[in-house]
């Protein structure tokens, strides 16, 4: 059955090759996440050729890994010659060979994922880690971003030793932030001194004495204030959620999460943690699971957002066992969509208006509702409410593109006539 579906010939191909006992599996695995049958197809066939050449090489199949791959897809696959094999994509290939590589941990076949950084520098991280999750409730991509940076400074400063504050001295902290921070923005720099003072509270709370090595840290010259938010106009609002398709399930969930951006300010991690149970109906509100911290907000579901969220849940989602809000349309299916998705499909409606994707996001739409609000006459405390910032500092920023209360207030420019 599966030979007649997929090539006979790659299907024998892979009866003699190393991956010849998990060729069923492998194929079950991709039809049971949703892959369509010639997708299927196209992925035996990558892995075909994969065989051939691990069993060239006398690989055994409990020692397929991802250097292996890389090996076969960056230095065998631009100089293949391997008679008689059927031509595939890289990016299929490299799609195939994860697929592989998941199922086969999944089964236990192969040897979990090993950590290129050394045991003592791993754990700490998962401490780190833990720390920042239930002590101090951060969003998973925070989190992962101060892994990155302090992983650096751990490595940089102790490679595979143990751990010790005592011996990190402060010129040890003020050199590693100068000479990382060499070619990177301000921003950038700002964020690294941020998650190094991050740990080293961490520490602190640990029971290390790190005051002199927090005082250490550099102050970088990044300023919350300086810039002025980029907006949308009314007009431009109005262009971008005609942009979608909503006759197809795509566009319909592209523009029901389009209005939640757009009419709520949700983050777009927000609106992909979203869940069922979060829309209350009958109250016309939305719970909101703050992916910033450990809290629940309420917000009310206006009409329209209303409307386009029940079109994608009755027309759109399709029929799934999953209780997420917004899935996947494509497989593999019954998984939530992720902030990339949401990401991807504002991005998307931007180019088909014409303008700059790549220097635009989301959050756009955030800052856009924001100035709207103070053009309706809302004070900073209201939009700090609707926004959900735990800091009115951080709503200041918005008393910039208030024009007309600072036209109010400007001083004539000296020696002017007014």
């Amino acid at each position: 059955m599966y030979a007649d579906h997929m090539g006979v010939r790659t299907w024998y191909q892979l009866e003699d090759s190393v991956l010849a006992p998990i060729r069923q599996a492998y194929i079950d695995y991709l039809l049971g996440h949703g892959y369509a049958l010639h997708t299927t197809g196209h992925y035996l066939a990558c892995l075909a050729h994969f065989s051939r050449w691990l069993t060239f090489r006398h690989v055994d199949l409990d020692q397929i890994n991802e250097e292996l791959i890389r090996q076969f897809i960056s230095v065998h696959l631009p100089d293949c010659d391997c008679p008689g094999r059927r031509v595939c994509a890289v990016n299929f290939t490299r799609a195939a060979l994860r697929h592989l590589l998941k199922m086969l941990r999944a089964q236990g076949l192969i040897r979990p994922r090993s950590s290129s950084l050394p045991n003592t520098v791993v754990d700490e991280l998962r401490l780190l880690d833990a720390y920042l999750s239930e002590t101090r409730g951060l969003a998973a991509s925070t989190r992962r971003n101060h892994r990155d940076r302090i992983g650096e400074f751990l490595i940089n400063h102790f490679g595979s030793r143990s751990i010790d504050m005592r011996r990190v001295k402060p010129r040890d902290i003020l050199h590693f932030v100068v000479e990382r921070s060499k070619g990177l923005t301000p921003r950038s720099t700002g964020a690294l001194a941020g998650s190094l003072r991050t740990y080293l509270r961490y520490r602190q709370f640990m029971g290390d004495h790190t005051e002199s090595l927090i005082a250490a840290i550099p102050k970088v010259a990044a300023w919350s204030m300086a810039r002025i938010p980029r907006l949308l106009t009314k007009e431009q609002i109005s262009q971008f959620l005609d942009a979608f398709d909503t006759r197809t399930p795509s566009g319909q969930r592209g523009y029901a999460m389009a209005r939640l951006l757009v009419d709520l300010g949700l983050r777009a991690g927000e609106v992909a943690a979203l869940q069922l149970s979060d829309i209350d109906w009958r109250e016309g509100t939305l719970r909101i699971q703050a992916a910033k911290c450990k809290r629940v907000d309420f917000l009310p579901l206006p009409v329209q957002t209303g409307r386009a969220v029940s079109d994608y849940v009755h027309h759109g989602r399709g029929r799934t066992p999953s209780r997420a809000l917004f899935v996947r349309h494509r497989a593999p299916f019954d998984r939530p969509v992720t902030s990339a998705v949401v990401g991807c499909a504002v991005r998307q409606a931007y180019a088909r208006c014409g303008w700059p994707a790549t220097s635009m996001g989301p959050h756009l739409l955030r800052h856009s509702l924001a100035s709207r609000m103070l053009g309706n006459g809302a004070s900073l405390k209201d939009i700090a409410d609707v926004l959900r910032h735990r800091s009115l500092n951080t709503t200041m920023i918005y008393s910039k593109i208030d024009f007309n209360r600072l036209v109010a207030i400007a001083a004539p420019w000296p020696g002017s006539r007014s």
